[in-house]
């Protein structure tokens, strides 16, 4: 009947259609210009033949993965008369599908998320393998459901449910699809097309049944009132978490607050309207500009590992909680792990950091037993180097000192095979330097992993001068392995993130010299979208760990980083007030009734701030914002210009990953891009007589001479 590049159509024996997805070039199939026009060339053929009814599915693994998004987010920042055009037109097409003069099936083995959710949603049934699974990604993104989504699915499904999903972006497994009533029956993978026939020909004998779903579907599905009350809760809700700086979920329950009243047609012209708006805002180009970003990474990535050397024995030199954390995330992915240590007591530390990691996803079911034993059955703890010529990668751990990483390093490379890959966890110190104490340092490059190893998803792979791509590449793979992201950077003092991060300190430093409150600094820079002002950030990761870095930042970078007076951090580390793990720094913490520690004010301590720092002015919220990220996104710019890393993308994601940068707005360098780079070095110009810290690289000069962006 139809045969195109991605949408095949043929007659089935009994006068059914089967419509095949099969995206040519692609593991999964998207809604894309290409598939879209030729979906908006078969309807015409099924509404004008005298088929008795439509099954759908994929050729591929998964259903269909959503609308392109790389695709449309041209169309998103363009003129919005356009955009709406191709909303309508596409809409037209799902109703299209739904209106279809016979009843119609989509079949579900996989993914249907999103755009392919909502094709699935147009048709009368849905039947599902048991690995299916269901969601509406797109408020992630700061978007809405397009193709119809927030109308289909509350009259589709228990509303409920399905106001969860739309507004959460969460997805759900084939057995709550059918829980929800999402999906109508589940059946093994190959007996699908056999269900969709049986099921086609009972709708057939029952013709009222499919039609009387078709009519609830074009209905109001409950009064005004109602549809408040059911949304009121999660409003609530979501107000007091992501509501505040992404406001796509909130926007989502607003119009479900008035669609679910409404009959179709109206819904669907609201949802259309709210999808224009949100598409447009910075927030969704930001959110849709990071998923580009980690597309960019993974496929970079692929290409890297072409010369890895698979990882199947590693090892860990230094237990403790950093190395215990190492090793439970090997053990964790399938990874024999032999963990070394010069004292028995932190190889203790190191298997109760594994098995506290264990414990806690058996609590949240998402261990067995077994597999919790069979993941510390893999740790091999050791005093004594034992079997290291098995080892194909291994990671040192110890402490943050230059002579004993290098004496360590020299130790462990002779216990190894030739061809085995050596890094270190270091979080400042040269890779190129550490080398040089190596024989062989062409198989040497750092692996700096962040605290807390289980949930920091970055893994900063440091290239030092000497390092083999094959030792990266290795590398790479196996950060990859344990789940993490990679990020290939160049070497220098903090590589990339604690360089952009140490600038970031000094800022704030310099801040609480000139007689700022840490308490308002806190509160600025969390209202701006930071997980946790600096103050705090400093308690969690160590007032010593972060004065000892700060040295070694200083040495490598006098001009920028040396403060020139006694910070706030040297004052409290001198007195031993080390932040959460002494129970007291700029904050004094107090354990919870669920355990946690609870950060309180000290006056005492805000007091001695003051006597150190006599100085006394009013800032506004405005210029501690601009004195805070200036520092930080200049610095982003100078590891650019300096080719610490390749592109801005990496830069961002960088610090996303490794730091907690606001998502929602899209990274250091995309940051200054809204603002402009004219508009930006001007405002960093205005700052001039604070150092230079403030002072404008030459790129970024450069870029706002010809008006340039770091994104196009």
């Amino acid at each position: 009947m139809y045969h195109g590049d991605a949408i095949y159509l043929v007659r089935l024996d009994d006068d059914i259609a089967h419509l095949r997805l099969d995206q040519p070039g692609s593991k999964v199939n998207t809604l894309n210009r290409a598939v879209l026009q030729e979906l908006g060339a078969v309807l015409p053929l099924l509404q004008n033949s005298n088929l008795r009814g439509l099954i759908c599915s994929s050729a591929k693994a998964g259903f269909i993965a959503g609308a392109d998004i790389s695709q449309f987010s041209e169309l998103f920042q363009g003129p919005q008369q356009a955009l709406e055009d191709w909303c309508r037109e596409s809409n037209a097409l799902f109703t299209a599908l739904e209106e279809l003069p016979f009843p119609t099936l989509s079949l579900i083995a996989g993914h249907a998320l999103g755009g392919g959710l909502e094709f699935a949603l147009a048709t009368d049934f849905r039947i599902a393998a048991p690995n299916a699974s269901f969601g509406f990604p797109e408020v992630g993104l700061g978007i809405c459901p397009g193709f119809g989504g927030t109308v289909r699915a509350p009259r589709v499904m228990d509303p409920d449910s399905a106001l969860d999903m739309l507004s959460s972006g969460a997805s759900c497994s084939a057995v709550e699809a059918l829980t929800s009533g999402l999906v109508d029956a589940l059946v093994d993978a190959d007996l699908l097309l056999d269900a969709a026939r049986e099921q086609i020909a009972q709708a057939l004998d029952e013709a009222d049944d499919w039609q009387a779903l078709r009519a609830h579907k074009r209905s109001a599905v409950m009064d005004r009132n109602t549809a408040m009350a059911l949304v009121s809760p999660l409003q609530h809700k979501l107000a007091q978490g992501a509501g505040r700086h992404n406001p796509a979920p909130l926007r989502v329950l607003e119009l479900l607050g008035q669609s679910l009243a409404q009959p179709r047609e109206e819904a669907l012209a609201g949802e259309q309207a709210l999808f224009v708006s949100l598409a447009r805002s910075e927030v969704a180009q930001n959110l849709i500009g990071l998923f580009s970003n980690e597309q960019y990474l993974r496929h970079k990535n692929r290409s890297l590992v072409a010369q890895a050397r698979e990882v199947k024995q590693a090892a860990v030199l230094g237990a403790g909680i950093m190395g215990g954390g190492i090793a439970y995330q090997c053990a964790l992915k399938g990874i024999a792990v032999r963990m070394k240590d010069i004292a028995q007591s932190g190889l203790d530390a190191g298997m109760n950091e594994a098995q506290k990691q264990l414990q806690k996803l058996l609590g949240k079911g998402r261990l067995s037993e077994q597999e919790a034993r069979n993941a510390l059955a893999r740790i091999t703890p050791s005093l004594e180097y034992a079997a290291y010529d098995e080892v194909d990668l291994l990671v040192e751990a110890v402490v943050e000192n230059a002579a004993v990483k290098e004496k360590v390093l020299a130790e462990a490379e002779t216990q190894l095979r030739d061809d085995a890959v050596l890094c270190s966890n270091t979080s400042t110190i040269s890779i190129t330097r550490l080398g040089k104490a190596l024989q062989h340092p062409e198989r040497f490059c750092g692996m700096h992993f962040f605290n807390p190893v289980p949930l920091m998803p970055l893994v900063e792979v440091i290239r030092g001068e000497q390092s083999s791509e094959q030792a990266i590449a290795s590398t790479v793979q196996f950060a990859q392995r344990l789940g993490k992201t990679p990020i290939v950077v160049n070497d220098c003092p903090g590589f990339l993130v604690n360089r952009i991060l140490f600038p970031y300190f000094g800022a704030f430093a310099r801040l609480l010299h000139d007689g700022a409150d840490f308490l308002q600094i806190d509160a600025v820079m969390e209202a701006f979208g930071w997980p946790m002002g600096p103050a705090y950030l400093l308690d969690v990761v160590g007032i010593d760990t972060a004065v000892h870095a700060q040295a070694v930042m200083a040495e490598g970078f006098p001009e920028r980083m040396r403060y020139g007076f006694t910070s706030a951090m040297d004052m409290l580390a001198e007195a031993g007030e080390l932040g959460q793990k002494t129970g007291s720094g700029f904050y004094r913490y107090v354990a919870g009734s669920d355990g946690r520690l609870q950060k309180q004010r000290d006056d005492a301590v805000i007091a001695r701030i003051r006597e150190l720092h006599p100085a006394r002015r009013n800032f506004t919220d405005r210029e501690i914002l601009e004195r805070m990220m200036l520092a930080l996104c200049l610095e982003t710019v100078r590891c650019l210009e300096d080719g610490i890393v390749d592109t801005a993308i990496e830069a961002d994601m960088g610090l996303i990953l490794g730091l907690g940068f606001p998502k929602f707005r899209g990274g250091a360098l995309r940051y200054i891009d809204h603002m402009g780079t004219e508009e930006f070095c001007t405002l960093a110009q205005s700052y001039r007589e604070l150092g230079p810290l403030y002072s404008p690289p030459a790129l970024l000069l450069a870029m706002a001479g010809r008006q340039e962006r770091f994104y196009a």
